[in-house]
């Protein structure tokens, strides 16, 4: 069954459940939910959407936002992640690539790429926005009308104040593009996933063999991946507003009375800090599920965890665009785990792990992507992580790019930043290398958060690290530096400010 089939079944099932709570508060029932879905649907395809379509699609994460979203897919159209925000250059290769006919944008965005005063204001704040009105697609906005939407466009809110056709749901193409997702590359070659129906679906019933959920069960999160399998278990999904504070998003646990939530670590860090700071004795009791994911889990953060929710399992997720998930592990097992690099736990039910003659992690299964846009379908993905399989479970030893050269050693971050973080007193770590441009080795260089004496630290380190890994310089730094959504380690930026 395809993935938008699953939501209007369930939703049709229990139309009076609550499904969604927008970030306002606001809720919105299956029945409600279904009605717009349907409604956006028969929009498009009256409008003149054909099979394949590409959708690019220009809205914050929002009730309106998975509307229109599954909307498209049900219309059979491919929704497109392009992100107009990534600078005008690389938005244009990327459409290029993608070659959508439509655009599905905040009436906002269309204001602010085009309006003077606001496309000035946007220009203060750094966000070089491209002239969406000129692109040659038709267009769809939400939100009110604002100048700067093309003439022609056609209205979200209109589309939803017309009565879906009450037929029979047709069964979409499972096997055709629903999503292209740009993740990567550079302006001359930019790099997308493509994602069908059926490779969604795949991993979100293994989310939800990993995390049961039912009704009753209220999940907190702006993450799709983890919203989705909440409406098919019809339970209800409980988003956060835009720009949510740590102190918010505690707040809203408890008074959503949320039994589940995902976060990316350092935003729990910042979570944790903020009941530290109200002096609360941890997360809500009533949360039963802490998902961690989008980067990996620092020793220190899985300990904060485990203490903030002591009736809840804390999982970390491990999982890329091209396939989601692969494996969890429990804070438990990660903790425990000795012999070096970081515990992803078993590989799921149908994922396929094997190891290349290099150390590379190599992945398929139900759940892979189609592929990269433009590229040949594959069967298998070369993930750039080195691993290896211990009794079964997948032990991350970092990335093939960042390995580090000193001499004739390699060495891998990932190998040794999890015992470091794992240590009394260092709240996070991270190991790069500042290359020397004459010779090619590297100073090996570790940046630390947290309050352990140097003199102390180098103790312990020479217990835990190999003598060749062992840093040439530690510098203590307020906080590592992140990027995107994921708010992963930059390490490009780090080696910047260690240099």
């Amino acid at each position: 069954m395809s993935l938008v089939r699953s939501v209007l079944d369930q939703a049709e099932r229990v139309p009076g459940r609550v499904a969604l709570i927008a970030g306002d508060g606001t809720p919105l029932t299956y029945g409600e939910l279904r009605r717009r879905v349907l409604a956006v649907r028969d929009g498009f395809l009256a409008a003149g959407l054909e099979p394949g379509d590409g959708v690019l699609f220009s809205v914050r994460p929002s009730p309106q936002a998975l509307v229109l979203a599954l909307g498209v897919v049900a219309a059979r159209g491919v929704v497109v992640f392009a992100d107009p925000g990534a600078g005008p250059e690389m938005f244009e290769a990327r459409l290029r690539l993608a070659a959508p006919r439509w655009s599905a944008a905040e009436s906002l965005l269309y204001a602010a790429s085009r309006v003077g005063p606001v496309r000035s204001y946007a220009r203060r704040r750094g966000l070089l926005l491209p002239d969406l009105s000129e692109l040659p697609l038709r267009h769809v906005y939400t939100g009110r009308w604002l100048p700067g939407v093309p003439r022609g466009a056609h209205s979200l809110q209109g589309w939803l104040k017309v009565a879906p056709d009450p037929g029979p749901v047709p069964e979409p193409d499972a096997d055709a593009p629903a999503v292209v997702i740009f993740t990567s590359g550079t302006t001359s070659a930019p790099r997308a996933v493509v994602h069908t129906q059926s490779s969604l679906a795949a991993g979100l019933e293994l989310f939800r063999a990993k995390v049961p959920l039912g009704p009753g069960d209220v999940v907190h999160t702006d993450q799709l991946m983890l919203g989705l399998p909440t409406l098919i278990a019809g339970a209800c999904w409980s988003m956060p507003p835009l720009f949510c504070s740590p102190g918010d998003f505690l707040r809203q646990l408890e008074e959503r009375k949320a039994t589940h939530t995902f976060c990316v670590p350092v935003h729990l860090a910042e979570i944790l800090d903020a009941a530290d700071e109200r002096r609360l004795a941890g997360l809500p009791a009533g949360l039963r599920h802490v998902l961690l994911g989008a980067a990996p889990a620092p020793a220190g953060v899985l300990r904060r965890a485990v203490a903030a929710a002591p009736g809840a399992e804390v999982l970390s997720v491990y999982a890329m665009t091209e396939i989601v998930p692969v494996a969890v592990a429990s804070a438990r097992e990660k903790l425990g785990h000795e012999g070096g690099g970081d515990l992803l736990g078993e590989p799921l039910p149908g994922v396929s792990a094997r190891i290349a003659e290099d150390g590379e992690l190599l992945l398929s299964g139900p759940n892979l992507c189609r592929g990269y846009l433009g590229e040949p379908e594959h069967t298998e993905l070369a993930t750039g992580d080195l691993a290896r399989l211990e009794d079964g479970r997948l032990v991350l030893l970092g990335r093939k790019k960042d390995m580090l050269i000193r001499g004739k050693f390699n060495l891998y971050p990932g190998l040794y930043e999890p015992a470091v973080t794992a240590l009394e007193g260092v709240r996070e770590a991270a190991i790069v290398g500042i290359p020397d441009p004459e010779t090619g080795d590297e100073e090996v260089v570790l940046a630390v958060v947290g309050t352990v004496q140097e003199a102390e630290l180098r103790r312990r380190l020479r217990g835990i690290l190999d003598a060749e890994a062992l840093p040439d310089r530690v510098v203590y730094l307020p906080e590592l530096p992140f990027s995107g959504r994921g708010r992963k380690l930059d390490r490009s930026a780090l080696r910047s400010l260690l240099s």
